[in-house]
């Protein structure tokens, strides 16, 4: 026994250099103080044992004398110790959520509650999150009712002329500014919603007096719903910016323009001191002209009224004695100038095709009140202009004329050859084709109905 023991501890000292008791774990020292005292291992078991050891000790110094040296580098050329030495040219890598410092045991940092996409701490409680409509699982049928709105996109300024030039036009037609108000407010008209009263007026410039007059009461309702007084106040200024151009089409486009500004000034769609903010500030003649115009009707009232009567009433808004007396003044002029294209014009300026009867009826009894017989070709030179161009239609002669035929008894108290003259005017009418075969059959015959001729009496007619 003692000599077994001084061999183990002959054989020990040999390894003193590669390693000692304080670089064994707790288990070898163990296992050597069983064989110091027991010594029970056989010769090889002892062999094999020390071969362990040794490889063991070998592999223990050579991983402690790299890491060493790896640090030392490390150290020296000034680098961060905290990285990775296994990582290419010795950087950290992100992706790592171990400690960078060697130290910890590699867990998550935060236990897994911090950074990017991660679940959370344990324990967590999250708030309610308003569902992403680009995220791929978002169902849009489990998000309650869906509401789709339209959009409208808005109008430039071509646009909205093709757009609102239609709409003017056919007010022109029916004269209902509700109508207008409901197809504008149908329209995203924008910042350029000024535009629709200036186009409004230009296109009333190029036609006539009762177009006009609508327009002046178009802008007057639209004030308050669909412009402003300031969308009002640019419309006009624009205008009077653009007068040389409009005035090519229209020459007396700047005394119209005053006329609108009045009018709009009288009705409360412009405000009162438009025209004070122009005060010498205008260096057009053809805006000068317009503001003074504008000027001289507002100071005609002594107190700010409605000036209805700037335009004149047109069409059938008329009184139909006013409407009568104009046709005999234009059938007057006529006789005395012999023009006819001045009778067209003022015929067409009254604006009412549905009395035109009134002035084929007044032409008529004017002829079979007159002496000579030039009334009567130049009154057929006229019926005929008229029924060429248009101006009367068929049902408008036919109505005249019947007119005539069933007064003429009346008539002929007045003017006792009223059936011979318009038996010649009615057959003068026919061969120049004013007037139909039935509509000359049908005038009365200047005899009677009494009978002038008996079967006895050989057909000779009674005295």
């Amino acid at each position: 026994m003692a000599t077994e023991v001084e061999a183990w501890t002959v054989v020990a000292p040999q390894h003193e250099g590669a390693f000692s008791s304080e670089d064994m774990d707790g288990d070898e020292e163990g296992l050597l103080n069983d064989v110091e005292v027991n010594g029970s291992w056989t010769p090889q078991e002892k062999a094999l044992h020390e071969a362990r050891l040794k490889a063991k000790a070998k592999r223990r110094v050579r991983r402690t004398s790299s890491r060493d040296s790896t640090r030392e580098s490390l150290s020296d050329n000034g680098a961060d110790l905290g990285g990775d030495p296994t990582s290419p040219k010795g950087k950290t890598n992100a992706g790592d959520r171990k400690s960078r410092m060697g130290k910890g045991r590699g867990l998550p940092k935060k236990g897994g509650a911090g950074g990017k996409g991660v679940w959370g701490a344990a324990g967590m409680v999250y708030e309610m999150e308003e569902p992403d409509a680009k995220d791929p699982n978002y169902d849009e049928s489990s998000q309650g009712d869906t509401v789709y709105a339209t959009v409208t996109p808005e109008l430039d300024e071509r646009e909205l002329e093709k757009t609102v030039s239609p709409i003017v036009q056919e007010y022109f037609e029916h004269g209902d500014t509700k109508e207008v108000q409901m197809l504008l407010e149908g329209l995203n008209l924008g910042h350029n919603k000024y535009a629709v009263s200036s186009l409004a007026v230009s296109l009333s410039l190029e036609g006539k007096a009762s177009h006009r007059e609508l327009t002046s009461r178009l802008l007057s309702d639209m004030v308050g719903k669909v412009l402003t007084e300031k969308d009002m106040a640019r419309a006009f200024d624009k205008m009077l910016a653009d007068l040389p151009d409009l005035i090519l089409d229209t020459p007396e486009a700047p005394q119209m323009l005053g006329q609108f500004i009045a009018r709009a000034i009288a009705d409360h769609a412009l405000p009162m001191g438009f025209l004070d903010c122009y005060k010498g500030k205008v260096d057009c003649d053809h805006a000068r002209a317009a503001l003074d115009r504008a000027a001289v009707l507002l100071s005609m009232k002594t107190k700010m009224v409605r000036l209805d009567n700037v335009w004149g009433v047109g069409g059938g808004l008329r009184p139909v004695k006013h409407l009568i007396k104009e046709m005999n003044l234009l059938l007057k002029e006529y006789l005395i100038s012999g023009e006819v294209s001045e009778a067209e014009r003022c015929l067409r300026d009254l604006e009412v095709p549905h009395f035109h009867h009134e002035l084929v009826y007044e032409a008529v009894v004017m002829v079979l009140e007159s002496k000579g017989e030039s009334a009567i070709s130049m009154m057929v030179k006229l019926l005929k202009a008229f029924w060429e161009t248009g101006l009367i239609t068929l049902d408008q002669m036919n109505r005249g004329f019947q007119r005539v035929y069933d007064e003429l008894p009346e008539i002929n108290l007045d003017v006792p050859h009223a059936h011979t003259i318009m038996e010649s005017f009615v057959d003068l009418c026919y061969q120049e084709s004013v007037i139909t075969k039935q509509l000359r059959d049908a005038c009365p015959s200047s005899r009677g109905r009494k009978r002038f001729v008996s079967e006895g009496d050989g057909g000779t007619i009674k005295q």
